[in-house]
């Protein structure tokens, strides 16, 4: 019996959409299939060691100021989460091969709302994080009022065989206040003169400097990053203490010295922030 053509419905699609549901169907039916016995899942990130990038020389440090456009001022609930949650999300993508820590600022400082330190054994990795950080939502919101590079070193000055009696006294005293509350990152450049100095007058130079700062080790944490060749700064100092009026009486202290004759710049400027959760610090700046 022969079919009338009334009867005879037909469909056509372009042959760009025939294409777009057979690959649709394609992929629906291998994410519906098991790991074969040779494939394996994707290895999940180990992140990198905290207490040991912090304490091993050959370490590439990136300081990043940064100050919020009034366009990115007060979000909802909702995008507050967001951008948190893109954050954080980055940190994870990155925490096989960066440290991230985030401070606030706002409040304390003028140029700068908050500030990102990321540590990093390669210093690309470390731009590749500030990179992408930049490409989100919050960062698209940002301009950089500052940036500092450095990286980590042994100690050239105050060492067991070089000063060993100053060695042994720094090694002896830890940390004993509370957990710090506040970071402070003060850059520093030495004048030619400093340079020219002989290794032993410049050893010297540091002891002098050492010695007043032996009282205040257990109330203020210290890190040095060498910026020679790397910024316009020598070196980076940073602190992290939660008894901000011992740090003062440190740096009164480290100013009556006789090297500071030395420095053309100590700080200008000098950041001073709260150490918070990254989480903490996007809600606080979404206020």
């Amino acid at each position: 019996m022969k079919t009338s053509p009334a009867s005879t419905t037909k469909f056509w699609l372009p042959h760009k959409a025939c294409g777009e549901i057979l690959m649709a169907a394609i992929a629906l039916f291998l994410a519906a299939q098991p790991l074969s016995a040779g494939a394996q899942p994707t290895p999940e990130l180990t992140p990198i060691d905290r207490s040991k990038i912090l304490t091993q020389p050959g370490v590439f440090v990136v300081f990043t100021m940064l100050k919020l456009s009034p366009n990115g001022g007060k979000l909802s609930a909702h995008e507050k989460m967001d951008r948190a949650s893109e954050i954080t999300g980055l940190i994870k993508k990155h925490k096989g091969s960066v440290l991230v820590d985030f401070y606030l600022t706002r409040g304390m400082e003028t140029s700068s709302d908050f500030f990102v330190r990321v540590h990093a054994y390669d210093l690309v990795k470390a731009q590749a994080f500030m990179r992408e950080f930049r490409a989100t939502a919050m960062g698209r919101h940002t301009f950089v009022s500052d940036t500092l590079v450095g990286v980590t070193k042994p100690l050239n000055y105050i060492t067991k065989d070089r000063s060993p009696e100053l060695s042994a006294s720094l090694s002896s005293t830890a940390y004993a206040g509370e957990a710090p509350r506040y970071a402070i990152v003060i850059p520093i450049k030495k004048n030619a003169d400093w340079w020219n100095l002989s290794f032993d007058q410049r050893l010297k130079e540091m002891e002098a400097h050492t010695t007043p700062t032996l009282a205040y080790l257990a109330s203020v944490k210290r890190k040095l990053y060498h910026s020679t060749g790397l910024d316009d700064v020598d070196f980076i100092t940073y602190f992290e203490t939660n008894d901000l009026v011992s740090f003062n009486n440190l740096l009164i202290a480290l100013a009556s010295v006789p090297e500071n004759k030395y420095h053309v710049r100590w700080g200008s400027p000098t950041t001073l922030g709260a150490i918070l959760s990254t989480e903490e610090v996007v809600r606080a700046l979404a206020e």
